[in-house]
């Protein structure tokens, strides 16, 4: 039997048994690599899916997987999405991990030159009860504000109006923590919308370079469980962030007699709020902080305008000013006569709240545009009109000349059609 020696296979380069024997070897070696390398794999997708079932996965900081050894791993840099709008310059962008949204810094940065702190001082006058003296007492309050809007003197901000109602001095305060004198350009007590204009004489340079116009969203396209950010001047510390959810759309609320329908969040909406911006993860606005619903049972529950809601009278008190009766414009209803469709006897009677026309002066703008008497206005210029204060104060903007769209409601065939009556307002008689 012939010896085998390893060390000298090539010296027997004709013998076929050492070429099989070193053969052999190198596949047993191949084999031994091959499970070597399988119980690898195996174990590395065991410990994998330990991590991801069992310890959470992916660190939700930046989308990179950590391994138990807590190195990162820099192939897996592109599970980190960041979006951009297509204008990045006027976009805000956000950080998401596999679609959920990790940190809204971006947006909030994008955001923060659109706000405005609002600082009021009411004075108000008391009683010495003991000795009749009278004496003054200054009142601070604080709120939000939005800039919505820059012409050639002045910047227009939008607030609610109990931030600003009675007020005798505002002031604005900016990104920069800046602070200009304020004042009221118009207000509507019944959406609580008012809107106040600060000179652009008085603004710094270095301000007015770095504050801009908010971008405007559309709150109808807003879902129940979407995300959105409050910014605000809570508790009159300064700007801060609270982050939640739409929790509901279309909430009838009634506060101190008026009714709105406001968008429910759960984002923190805390006094000094009121007035700020609800935006989405886009960084548009999308609602106006107005108030929270304050009970020791309760928490979570903010409510907001609906931006789509407000733009008709924003607009409205950003480009006109409250008139003089005699320099309002004339529409021909007898306001004596006319009634208030409340929620009661809409309810009761099966009819749309609103006002209901008894008598109508004649040849008077609103005959000569089809108001009769049975009719029941319930917008004008597609802003809702529920009582016939709503009418006369929006009337207080609009001049003779001006064309308005009515909206009222006929009764036809026992239902109640909706209509609208273009109407050019007259001059006062």
């Amino acid at each position: 039997m012939e010896n085998y020696n390893t060390n000298n296979s090539q010296d027997n380069e004709n013998s076929k048994y050492p070429k099989k024997k070193k053969k052999g070897f190198f596949l047993r070696a191949l084999g031994l690599m091959a499970a070597a390398l399988a119980f690898g794999l195996i174990a590395g997708a065991t410990a994998t899916g330990y991590h991801y079932f069992f310890q959470g996965g992916r660190d939700n900081k930046a989308g990179i997987i950590i391994d138990d050894d807590q190195s990162t791993s820099e192939e897996d840099n592109d599970e980190s999405i960041i979006e951009i709008s297509e204008d990045e310059s006027d976009s805000a962008v956000y950080n998401s991990t596999e679609g959920i949204i990790t940190d809204v810094s971006d947006v909030v940065e994008k955001v923060m030159p659109s706000i405005v702190s609002i600082n009021s001082t009411d004075i108000i006058t008391q009683y010495d009860i003991f000795f009749g003296r009278r004496y003054s007492t200054p009142v601070e309050g604080s709120g939000s504000g939005i800039i919505i809007g820059q012409n050639d003197t002045s910047i227009l901000i939008v607030t609610n109006n109990h931030v600003v109602d009675s007020a005798q001095e505002i002031e604005a305060v900016f990104f920069d923590d800046s602070k200009v004198k304020a004042t009221i350009k118009g207000a509507d007590p019944r959406s609580d919308l008012a809107v106040i204009e600060v000179a652009i004489k008085d603004i710094p340079k270095e301000t007015l370079s770095t504050i801009k116009v908010a971008r405007i969203g559309d709150s109808d396209k807003l879902k129940a469980g979407e995300m959105v950010i409050a910014i605000g001047n809570a508790l009159g510390y300064g700007q801060s962030v609270t982050v939640g959810y739409v929790s509901a759309l279309n909430r009838e609320i009634t506060n101190q007699g008026i009714t709105m329908n406001l968008i429910q969040t759960d984002a923190a909406i805390n006094p000094g709020n009121s007035g700020g911006a609800l935006i989405n993860i886009h960084g548009e606005v999308v609602g106006i902080n107005s108030l929270k619903f304050a009970d020791t049972r309760v928490e979570g529950m903010g409510y907001a305008i609906p931006i789509s809601d407000a733009i008709p009278m924003i607009n409205l008190l950003m480009t006109n000013k409250v008139l003089d009766v005699a320099e309002m414009g004339f529409l021909g209803i007898s306001v004596e006569t006319a009634q208030n469709v409340t929620r009661d006897l809409a309810n009761q009677f099966n009819m749309p709240v609103g006002i209901f026309i008894n008598d109508i002066i004649e040849n008077s703008p609103a005959e000569e545009a089809g108001l009769k008497s049975g009719h029941i206005i319930v917008a004008f210029n597609k802003m809702k009109v529920e009582t016939i204060d709503d009418l006369v104060n929006m009337l207080t903007y609009s001049r003779p000349g001006e064309e308005i769209i009515l909206s009222i409601r006929e009764l036809q065939n026992g239902e109640y059609v909706e209509k609208d009556l273009n109407v050019i307002l007259g001059e006062r008689p």
